[in-house]
């Protein structure tokens, strides 16, 4: 019997409805629309805001040979039918070897980093209707995570307590806060909120706008592709640094799609700039233990092909690193990922596969193992 192969991150690909059809009826008029723009940009999601379309070619190139991935000119309905269809999902998890898949947006990533918080609030909740009813198909296989704008603080926490309702499991945090940054204690009643409603918070890459899609690159564009992990790890940064976990120790935290090969590396950074530089260059506050360690208790890490993750698993938590497929994305390893699973994991014991192939991310977001065929 094979190991329990759980995609930590995937992602739908919003149908043209998931807004307009879900958002409170004020909004309707400013809901994000997919039109067919022209033959050139092909089918994009229009947003009041945005100074750009959203089109959609990148976001289901899973599977496409590198030559042939484009950003425009793609057609909705020509893309992978899992994006939106859950029955369609199944067969293209099954293709891939994959059990389970803890499922994030594509358009909502994008959302994080629009300035004006009320609309963000109204479309994430309307997307979190979507996303909840597409799970509830086959909600041992989907995995569904929500989203909230965090507003304010109180704000948040009413929308955890929604997100939960809907049945999601987790929730898909914005890089930026409307108010002060996550390390201050206005938002300390929030994190208590999470872990007692059992919702992890992930921060995944592209939802900070320091970092995100419109971030101007320094040379090459090609140099923005290794830039765009930086925005995850500042937010580690300021949650291990601020105190964040000294003060909420059971509060979990997903880096997601940010690859983890970094990870130690990162680790010894902290240590070194705290024990060294901690009396002219403070941290957030005074803690009881080293930041590496915070990071090795608190934060889960997602990746996909990073196969330097799985070289230096026993200088990191490798009970906290979670292996991804990324599908349908253009970054995705479907539908060759268990070819690639095979090689890039020879130097892992037999406890460390099946702990960062799946039942990691099982345990933290309480996926049944036993209702999913191995």
């Amino acid at each position: 019997m094979r190991d329990i192969v759980i995609s930590a991150d995937s992602h739908i690909t919003e149908p043209p409805e998931t807004y307009v059809d879900h958002i409170e009826a004020k909004w309707k008029d400013r809901a994000p629309k997919m039109r067919f723009d022209n033959e050139k940009l092909g089918d994009a999601f229009f947003v009041d805001g945005l100074p750009t379309p959203i089109a959609m070619g990148l976001v289901a190139a899973a599977g496409t040979p590198p030559e042939k991935i484009r950003t425009t000119g793609v057609k909705f309905y020509d893309m992978h039918p899992g994006g939106w269809d859950p029955n369609a999902r199944l067969a293209e998890q099954d293709k891939d070897g994959v059990h389970a898949e803890v499922i994030y947006p594509t358009v909502g990533m994008v959302l994080c980093n629009h300035a004006d918080f009320d609309y963000k609030t109204a479309c994430f909740a309307a997307y979190n209707r979507w996303i909840a009813s597409y799970c509830s198909k086959h909600p041992a296989r989907l995995i569904g995570l929500g989203q909230l704008a965090m507003r304010t603080p109180e704000d948040g926490i009413r929308e955890l307590r929604e997100i939960k309702s809907l049945g999601l499991r987790g929730v898909m945090m914005p890089g930026n806060p409307a108010l002060e940054d996550y390390d201050s204690r206005v938002y300390d009643a929030f994190w208590e909120a999470s872990i007692e409603l059992g919702l992890p918070l992930s921060f995944h890459i592209l939802t900070d706008r320091n970092y995100a899609f419109r971030h101007e690159t320094r040379g090459p564009k090609m140099n923005g592709f290794l830039s765009i992990m930086r925005g995850c790890q500042d937010i580690m940064g300021t949650l291990v640094l601020g105190g964040v976990f000294e003060r909420h120790p059971a509060l979990k935290v997903v880096c997601a799609e940010a690859d983890a090969g970094w990870v130690p590396h990162y680790m010894y950074r902290m240590d070194h700039a705290y024990k060294r530089h901690r009396y002219w260059l403070p941290a957030g506050q005074q803690l009881s233990k080293l930041p590496s360690e915070y990071f090795r208790e608190n934060i889960y890490s997602t990746f996909q092909d990073d196969w330097v993750a799985f070289k230096v698993a026993n200088d990191m938590n490798w009970k906290h690193l979670l292996w991804a497929n990324d599908f349908p994305h253009s970054d995705s390893t479907w539908p060759w990922s268990q070819e690639m699973l095979a090689e890039h994991t020879k130097s892992l014991t037999s406890e460390q596969k099946t702990a960062i192939l799946g039942a990691s991310t099982a345990q933290l977001y309480g996926i049944d193992v036993s209702k999913l065929a191995a």
